[in-house]
């Protein structure tokens, strides 16, 4: 007897368990604003706030544009910044020695400590935004992809040089591939921290509005209900950037989620693989 779930595609049970659960969240909390009677000024139940986010629409619209642009101009310049920084580093030792303890002091000071200094540099605009939200994506990338390039297997390098590959071989059939998986899970990981960065950086640089300058002015007026539905609309920027990563991941990494080998790893298995002896039949 066939089971109830295989009838199910198994791309719509990967969607609609996540949206199950978002419901099921929406659910508890009106429930429990409802049983424990919890004012408003408090915790404003769902229908209240979806109520403030039609109201305010009209300026929480542009300013979910206007985080949406800070947040991924940033999350690429800084993706683009860390994956260069550690293939330079993993090149040469030298630099890879002198850079690496430097950036690892680096984190320990909190941003939003250099959001300060950042707009007294660069004044208050994108461009300082955009450096916090790059700072807080390029450390996970660049160490992520240094441990990616770290664990390359060097046989295969060795066979891909027998065989007469070039550096450039080498790095598109070997190396690259090697560095997408670490790459993609710190992509998806910092994929929501940069748009809390956005955020931080409007608390502290912004004179063009957006989301962060929302949450401020809700706040200043006790607006409840206003605050949460600023942080609704953060929450779906941050589950958009995420699962715009993670479905580049699946069409980028497709040899993770099937038998088949890469198309890499065919070609040099049939570069180097023996033909099998023909047995001859009586």
């Amino acid at each position: 007897m066939p089971k109830i779930g295989a009838s199910i595609p198994l791309r719509l049970r990967a969607l609609g368990i996540p949206v199950l659960g978002m419901v099921l969240l929406v659910v508890v909390w009106d429930l429990a604003v409802r049983i424990f009677d919890i004012a408003p000024y408090v915790l404003p139940s769902p229908a209240r706030t979806f109520e403030a986010l039609r109201d305010d629409w009209s300026s929480l619209g542009p300013g979910a544009v206007i985080t949406s642009q800070e947040f991924i101009l940033g999350f690429l310049i800084g993706a683009t910044a860390g994956f260069f920084f550690a293939l330079v580093m993993s090149w040469s030792p030298l630099v890879q020695r002198g850079l690496y303890p430097i950036l690892i002091t680096s984190q320990a000071v909190p941003i939003i400590a250099v959001a300060p200094a950042l707009v007294i540099w660069m004044g208050f605009g994108l461009a300082p935004k955009l450096t916090i939200v790059a700072l807080i994506v390029f450390f996970p990338v660049v160490v992520n992809v240094l441990d990616g390039l770290a664990s390359v297997d060097k046989d295969l390098i060795a066979l891909v040089k027998a065989m007469g590959g070039t550096r450039w071989r080498i790095f598109r059939s070997v190396t690259l591939p090697a560095t997408l998986t670490p790459l993609f899970s710190a992509l998806k990981m910092t994929a929501t921290f940069a748009v809390t960065g956005a955020v931080l950086g409007e608390w502290t640089a912004s004179t063009t509005g957006g989301l962060g300058v929302s949450l401020l002015e809700a706040q200043s007026r006790l607006d409840v209900a206003s605050v949460f539905a600023a942080i609704i609309l953060l929450v779906i920027l941050g589950l958009l950037a995420f699962g715009t990563v993670a479905v580049a991941e699946v069409l980028l990494t497709p040899w993770r989620r099937s038998s088949v080998k890469p198309a890499w790893r065919r070609t040099l298995s049939r570069d180097v693989e023996p033909e099998p002896e023909k047995v001859n039949q009586p």
